[in-house]
């Protein structure tokens, strides 16, 4: 047994909506129940005896492990890991029958200090006044922030206001969308934005690669979790925001912001299963629909008609939910528009909106650049989820289409999703998938483009499974590459040994009957951007799944398209690259 993860959560989670902690624990099936019980009552046991009495604990049992949660008061959040860590130290000398160490009535009397020394009263006091006027509360990070944007004030946790002096007047939140899924919530996000900017709007948007407010860059790198959120919606230039939420920033935190005015869930699949005891896609499902339960009264929830574990869950949502998908059934569409839902749905090669009993054409297909003249089905998918958040926002159609009509998938504008490059003869498609089932729905717009051979770079995070790892090779075999370029992963290697995932991906290449000719391992993901552009000759097409490298290799392609560079030429390696 092993206590793999001991965790903070500051916001509505998956196991309860009360701030408090979390830890995973490593646990034989054949002993789980037994463990999970005794875990549970000895940690209930410390938690009256400290004088947490309203403080509730919970155990979700998952295949080979155990999650424990325990509610917790909000300045008291770090206190509450130590005392996890020492209740499943004592159980695990409880359960080899080891003698103790540890004086319990000791153990109490520390941790009753380390609440006392932790705890931050005008903190909860500005969090309850919070709740009272009906405006989000923002803490947890040193920073106290009431209201969202516009409406929105910080202050530093130790120089708080006192509760009366606040002018609730001045102090309101501003329509926020939260968006989640498996694949597809970066574009989405963008394109909404870039909606709501058409349309005059200042917005805080927070994704996978930066935090912008209007055109100014807050900063750069994975804001897809709660810092990002924060970030975003406290900047007071915002009138809307809209905000990537992750599957790994709910898991590890919580939700960034309690409640929305618009929830989104694109799509549920396979990824990143193993981590924070979600083993299978139901239970992921589960975790992502937790965004359900933040609409607030009279929001909206937007869900994928095309996903069916969407489609499952959306009877658990008594509320307001707009359809969104490429595949409805028409019979049934009617007669939820007829009923006054709203729903986005393409119709004789345009993107439609229905809402208030109105029908609306935003665009044809084939004048969404990203859609590639329909091809790209998922960024068509995608464009729809931003007209439906945009529709929420009761945002113009005009502004939905001059805005969508010119977005352009490039890596300014949309950096690693579907980044499509032409040099020296040679076409290029950057992009970020990296699980099948974005895999699969990229597979369908590659195949639609001629070229004369495809190779593809491809590679896994090291904390991917051996299964997952050869479903994802399988699945780009499957679209048909001329060459595999097999790479490193090296910043991502996560517990694996160097070259073990691309040993696991050169083997089922293998088993599936590719030669060694149509072969090259690399041993980093640089490497297998300058091993792709050496194979290229003119007409060949070069899919760059980069997950690591992405702003190096795209500088790479910048610098030999400025120096004229044309396929079979050398591919001079860069010190800045190297």
């Amino acid at each position: 047994m092993k206590l793999t993860d001991v965790r903070r959560l500051t916001g509505v989670n998956f196991l309860m909506d009360e701030t408090g902690a979390a830890a995973e624990a490593e646990v034989p099936d054949a002993v789980k129940s037994v463990v999970g019980s005794l875990w549970q009552q000895r940690m209930r046991e410390l938690l009256d005896a400290v004088g947490w009495l309203d403080e509730v604990v919970a155990i979700r049992s998952y295949p080979g492990g155990i999650t424990l949660f325990v509610s917790a008061p909000r300045d008291a959040l770090f206190t509450a890991t130590d005392m996890i860590e020492y209740v499943w130290e004592c159980l695990e000398k409880e359960l080899s029958e080891e003698i103790s160490t540890n004086d319990f009535s000791v153990a109490v009397e520390k941790f009753r200090q380390e609440i006392a020394e932790e705890a931050n009263p005008d903190v909860l006091a500005i969090c309850k006044a919070a709740e009272e006027h009906g405006v989000s509360f923002l803490g947890d990070d040193g920073t106290v922030t009431l209201g969202l944007g516009k409406g929105s004030q910080s202050w530093p946790n130790d120089e708080l206001p006192s509760v009366q002096s606040l002018d609730w007047s001045t102090i309101h939140d501003i329509p926020l969308a939260m968006v989640t899924g498996t694949n597809g919530k970066s574009t989405t996000v963008r394109l909404a934005a870039a909606i709501g900017q058409e349309a005059g709007l200042t917005v805080g948007l927070s994704s996978s690669d930066w935090v912008k407010v209007g055109d100014d860059v807050l900063d750069e790198g994975d804001y897809s979790g709660p810092a990002g959120a924060k970030l975003a919606v406290r900047d007071q230039r915002a009138d809307v925001a809209i905000i990537e939420a992750a599957r790994g920033g709910m898991m590890r935190r919580g939700l960034p912001i309690a409640q929305a005015d618009i929830c989104l869930i694109t799509n549920v699949a396979a990824d990143h299963l193993g981590t924070y005891g979600i083993t299978d896609v139901s239970s992921l499902a589960d975790a992502k629909f937790l965004l359900a339960e933040a609409v607030k009264p009279g929001g909206k929830l937007i869900l994928n008609n095309d996903d069916p574990e969407v489609v499952n869950r959306a009877g658990r949502f008594s509320g307001d939910i707009t359809w969104y998908g490429l595949d409805f059934d028409e019979g049934a569409l009617k007669a939820w528009i007829n009923a006054g839902g709203h729903a986005v749905f393409v119709r004789d090669g345009s993107m439609m909106l229905a809402r208030n009993g109105d029908l609306s054409a935003v665009l044809p297909v084939v004048d969404f650049p990203p859609g590639l003249n329909g091809a790209a089905k998922f960024n068509v998918s995608n464009a729809l989820a931003a007209i439906a958040i945009a529709a929420a926002f009761d945002l113009p159609v005009p502004a939905m289409t001059k805005a969508l009509a010119s977005f352009q998938s490039t890596p300014e504008e949309n950096p690693g999703r579907s980044n499509f490059l032409e040099i020296g003869g040679v076409r290029l498609l950057v992009d970020f998938a990296h699980n099948p089932h974005g895999l699969l729905a990229l597979g369908e717009a590659i195949k639609a483009i001629p070229s004369k051979r495809k190779a593809f770079i491809v590679g896994q995070a090291g904390d991917r499974s051996d299964s997952d790892i050869e479903e994802t090779v399988e699945v780009i075999w499957g679209i048909g590459p001329d060459m595999f370029i097999v790479k490193e992963l090296e910043s991502k290697i996560r517990g694996r040994e160097p070259g073990e995932v691309p040993a696991i991906i050169a083997s089922r290449l293998e088993s599936l009957g590719v030669d060694q000719e149509a072969m090259l391992i690399t041993d980093s993901e640089m490497d297998a951007v300058y091993a792709a552009l050496e194979w290229a000759e003119d007409g060949d097409f070069l899919v760059l799944l980069l997950h690591g490298n992405r702003k190096q290799a795209l500088s790479l392609i910048n610098n030999l398209k400025n120096a004229n560079w044309q396929a079979g030429d050398v591919v001079p390696r860069l010190p800045s690259f190297a």
